[in-house]
């Protein structure tokens, strides 16, 4: 039996509704006083400037914090409260309890974005994130939580345009089955709200089994599992402006990193976490976390796959020893009257040496250096001292040449580049490690200068375990290193190759991480086919926690079932998301002949302009096969249909071209897919790419084939489940 529903949309007493408006626009002029009275505090602060070098970096100090502070009570046009919560007498503390709470009875806590206070300090509003308001999250019909009452205000902005209740029982309700998802019209409509290209604000209607995850402990590695429109993302970007809050210290001086799949990810997520007053919270690709490296694009999925190997850590430590190498022929020098020698057996000496005294490469340079001078001055027949042949020899290109083949300096960049564009190289280092066709896979020429390179996003976590190897060349390079952080949130984890999870483990400064994703939806060059495998990867101190999400809330049943028919082969174990919209418009599928380039075209247009018609102010993807992308944008470019090509920055415009390779984890009102078996072919991990492809719309499906469909959605159709 689930929680009774007292009052839906718009169906409250008038002036119910009426005072509760009054308490919100109350919470917003206490909030715009504490805003008003912080620029106050630092307009006095400020005042007069100058000083002693102390002062002014104190208030430099001040000023961040200040402007930090300012940056966490902005919200713009969005909304402060989201509702509040009726506790059972004595089940709440009285001491946090709102002005207003009758005492002797039980309390209520409005519960919104950012925790506000009025002048005497008695709390408005309590953050969302404190733990006080976990019940407005939490609360079932078996499980009340203390609650009598949860009620969830449905606004747009600080407009209260009605208000839901649920009314719970002290003692809770005896009922079996799964509890349903709360929130009753208040989530039916941020579901039904029209999507703009960036992810829509979901705070107020975190569901019971999301916030488990959110408010997870920090500890060790969580592995949260979800379908598509489980929420995946908004968890993944909700538990860290949790866990900053929750953990204030020390996470505010380590830091937290989320890291996503790609750059049209960054930006379709870049407004959540200063949305809710969090804008310390680093959002990158892996390629962002490499200062000084260009990339652009990935390698073919066989070279990314080599690349992506555990065995490629070998190979490059590999080929850091390869650098660090004897003299092949004496080094002979005049030096006065005399000539000084090195031999080529007291250089391999002391490059053995250095082997054993260097941590990193380039650190054992000046061991390298010294040593050689050493030895050139140990052999000359009069006494002479290290120093001065250091001094009048060190720079002479004789010199120079020796140092540069015994024990050069390098970067990540150059050795790679080196690497790469050497096979003979690529041999010695991947002797016994790879085979043939991946040692010629890794092969590519020669440019003028490592500087002048365009590495792939799959070069990127090569570089990174290039420059751990080599370590810095200079002091400030070594002020400059890869930086830690005291929790890292990675989004589409299941995508993550073992060298991947390298990159990620090594700026883990205590192994707390949370990763986040879906297997069904893994369909990079290092797919993963179970969680086991990212486990082993991640290798934890102690086993990791698991933690699924069942329950899909963007996509419509009927769009799901057409969806799960891709769940084939591998992935026939996975059960898809259970759909909480059973209603919906079905999947609808255009057939138009086999090579008509024309009628693809045609059908294109024409069903782009009938789906923004029936979404009215949402948006629309056209999602296809990469290599399609521009062929498609032609057409509607021909049709004078404006749109974007969301290769860069997300769904910017209301109609988008996107590859299904790129789409994955955005969300759109309609999705027209078009050539299933072309997205099929663009990878190894095909119908998984289809899935994703398929289960990008919050509201209409409509799919353009020329060819015959992929098995199971051929059976599908034919099964009924899309119109034709």
């Amino acid at each position: 039996m689930d929680p009774l529903s007292a009052a839906s949309l718009g169906g409250a007493p008038k002036s119910e509704l009426e005072a509760e408006q009054a308490y919100v626009d109350r919470a917003r002029a206490c909030l715009e006083a504490t805003r008003r009275r912080v620029r106050e505090f630092w307009e006095r602060v400020t005042h007069g400037g100058g000083g002693t070098h102390s002062a002014r970096f104190e208030r430099d100090v001040l000023e961040h914090r200040v402007f930090q502070r300012l940056g966490q009570l902005e919200l713009g046009g969005r909304s402060l409260c989201f509702g509040r919560i009726d506790t059972a007498a004595g089940d709440a503390d009285a001491e946090s309890a709102p002005d207003g709470a009758a005492d002797g009875a039980g309390e209520t806590f409005y519960i919104g974005r950012i925790g506000v206070w009025d002048e005497d300090q008695m709390p408005v509003v309590c953050d969302w994130r404190a733990p006080v308001a976990e019940p407005f999250y939490r609360a079932t019909g078996r499980d009340p939580r203390g609650l009598t009452l949860r009620r969830r205000f449905v606004s747009r902005g600080d407009r209260l345009l009605g208000i839901d209740d649920e009314y719970f029982s002290p003692a809770g309700i005896d009922a079996g089955g799964a509890d349903p998802p709360v929130g009753g019209q208040a989530l039916r409509a941020a579901l039904e709200e029209p999507r703009t290209g960036r992810l829509g604000d979901a705070t107020a209607t975190i569901q019971a089994e999301q916030d488990d995850v959110i408010r997870a402990p920090l500890p060790g590695v969580l592995i949260v599992q979800g379908g598509p429109g489980t929420g995946k993302t908004v968890v993944a970007l909700h538990r860290a402006a949790y866990l900053i809050y929750t953990h204030r210290f020390p996470l505010a001086g380590q830091g937290v990193l989320v890291v996503g799949p790609n750059r049209v990810f960054l930006t379709y997520v870049e407004q959540i976490l200063p949305s809710l007053g969090e804008a310390g919270v680093d959002l990158a690709t892996l390629g962002d976390l490499l200062d000084g490296v260009v990339t652009d694009g990935h390698d073919a999925e066989p070279v990314a796959r080599t690349k992506g190997d555990a065995r490629m850590a070998e190979v490059l430590r590999r080929a850091v020893r390869t650098r660090q190498r004897p003299l092949r022929e004496p080094l002979v020098m005049d030096y006065g009257l005399q000539r000084l020698r090195l031999s080529t057996e007291a250089s391999a000496a002391i490059v053995a040496r250095a082997r054993r005294r260097a941590r990193h490469h380039n650190a054992g340079r000046r061991h390298v250096v010294s040593a050689v001078f050493e030895a050139l001055a140990g052999g000359a027949r009069r006494p002479v001292e290290a120093a001065d042949v250091a001094e009048a020899l060190g720079e002479t290109l004789e010199v120079r040449r020796a140092l540069e083949w015994m024990w050069p300096v390098l970067t990540g960049a150059h050795l790679l580049h080196d690497l790469f564009g050497s096979r003979a190289l690529l041999r010695a280092a991947g002797a016994r490690v790879l085979d043939d066709a991946e040692i010629e896979g890794l092969y590519r020429p020669r440019r003028a200068h490592a500087d002048h390179v365009v590495w792939t996003a799959d070069d990127v976590p090569l570089l990174d375990e290039a420059r751990m190897l080599l370590g810095p060349r200079t002091r400030r390079e070594d002020a400059g290193r890869a930086h830690t952080y005291g929790h890292i949130v990675v989004d589409e984890a299941q995508d993550l190759s073992p060298m991947q999870l390298r990159m990620v483990g090594r700026r883990s400064l205590n192994g707390s991480l949370t990763l986040v994703g879906d297997i069904a939806q893994a369909t990079s060059a290092w797919a993963h086919t179970s969680w086991d495998g990212v486990v082993d990867l991640v290798s934890p101190a102690s086993p990791p926690r698991f933690a699924e999400l069942t329950i899909g809330y963007r996509v419509p049943q009927p769009i799901m079932t057409f969806a799960a028919a891709c769940l084939t082969g591998d992935m026939s174990g996975l059960a898809p998301p259970r759909a909480m919209r059973p209603g919906g418009d079905r999947p609808r599928l255009v057939r138009v002949p086999a090579g008509d380039a024309v009628a693809l075209a045609r059908e294109l247009v024409a069903c782009v302009r009938s789906e923004v018609a029936q979404v009215g102010a949402g948006n629309l993807a056209v999602i296809c096969a990469e290599e399609h992308t521009a062929e498609l944008s032609g057409a509607l470019t021909a049709a004078g249909v404006a749109h974007g090509v969301a290769s860069q920055r997300a769904l910017s415009m209301q109609i988008s071209v996107v590859s299904a390779r790129i789409v994955k984890g955005l969300e759109v009102d309609a999705a027209v897919v078009v050539e299933p078996h072309r997205i099929v072919a663009d990878s190894t991990s095909g119908m998984r790419l289809l899935y994703v492809a398929l289960s990008r719309a919050t509201k209409r499906l409509t799919v353009i084939s020329s060819e015959v469909l992929p098995g199971p959605l051929e059976e599908a159709a034919a099964a009924g489940c899309c119109d034709s």
